[in-house]
């Protein structure tokens, strides 16, 4: 029995001297703060990451996170200026920066992110009543910019309220989503269906308008072309048939000449005359004086 005593004793105390050790110290890391408390009140807060002594038994250590949150706000329904609804749907970034004033006001991240939903609803609902909900979805959705502000404007109000009243710094509130209520979602599609139909129709209209513009000045300028080539057509026609007589005077200007083209024409003429309108006739009329009519009355 002694023996065993002897082995247990030692062990029993060593236990005692791990836990009375444990009891002492307490670690902090990076991403939290810690809190001491004695008999429920904050006597001091670590900042900084390490490992620390504590009066045991005393000493009350807790945690609270350092770094940035992420909190989902509950959807939620608004109403406009123009008293229309949409659902807001965004999320808030924000992170203990006075922990003292964190544990002494809501002492809790659970309680703080539900005063976080409250405070976000208060003031989308307050910021969203004053504008119609035309310019809200298009603060919405347009530029990067337009949003940007929007988001800006809700996070700084937001701030107000809860910075200095909490210890705490809300870093970015975004509106993710906006919906329209189910009842009204179809009553305000149909409206921008119609709205970019007209839109259309004027850009059609317009079109169409210009178009005939640019058509009817084609057709003048076609016109005034045509016009000038025919005008000039008929100036080379002129200038070649004054040419084309210019050259029969010079060819047929002697006596010689002359006469042949007279008996060429007139047997031009007597051919036509006995094949008119493609009938041969045995009948050919001369007056007495042609050369035609004296050849054939020299040969007989």
């Amino acid at each position: 029995m002694k023996k065993y005593l002897k082995i247990i004793i030692p062990c029993i105390l060593v236990i005692i001297a791990l836990i009375f050790v444990f009891s002492m110290t307490y670690t902090v890391g990076e991403a939290d703060y810690g809190i001491i408390r004695q008999f429920g009140k904050v006597v001091e807060i670590k900042s900084e990451p390490g490992l620390y002594l504590k009066t045991p038994f005393i000493d009350e250590v807790s945690y609270m996170p350092k770094n940035n949150r992420f909190y989902d706000v509950t959807p939620s329904d608004v109403l406009t200026s123009d008293k229309k609804a949409l659902v807001i749907d965004s999320y808030i970034i924000w992170k203990i920066t006075d922990p003292l004033a964190f544990v002494q006001t809501v002492a809790t991240v659970e309680e703080m992110e539900r005063r976080l939903d409250a405070s976000t609803f208060s003031v989308v609902k307050n910021t969203m009543g004053t504008m119609e909900q035309s310019d809200i979805i298009q603060a919405g959705s347009d530029t990067q910019n337009n949003r940007n502000a929007l988001n800006n404007l809700i996070t700084e109000k937001v701030n107000e309220q809860l910075h200095a009243a909490y210890g705490i710094d809300v870093l970015q509130i975004e509106v993710k989503k906006l919906d329209l209520p189910e009842a009204n979602e179809e009553a305000v599609y149909n409206r921008m269906i119609s709205d970019r139909e007209q839109i259309a129709a004027a850009y059609i209209a317009e079109g169409d308008f210009e178009a005939s513009k640019i058509r009817n000045e084609a057709d003048k300028q076609a016109d005034i072309l045509v016009s000038q080539a025919n005008a000039q057509a008929e100036t080379i026609r002129g200038e070649a048939e004054a040419e084309y007589m210019r050259i029969l005077a010079s060819a047929y200007s002697g006596e010689g000449e002359r006469a042949f083209y007279e008996f060429y024409r007139e047997l031009e003429a007597a051919k036509a005359a006995v094949t008119k309108n493609g009938e041969n006739k045995k009948v050919l009329i001369l007056p007495q004086n042609s050369r035609l009519a004296q050849i054939f009355m020299s040969v007989n």
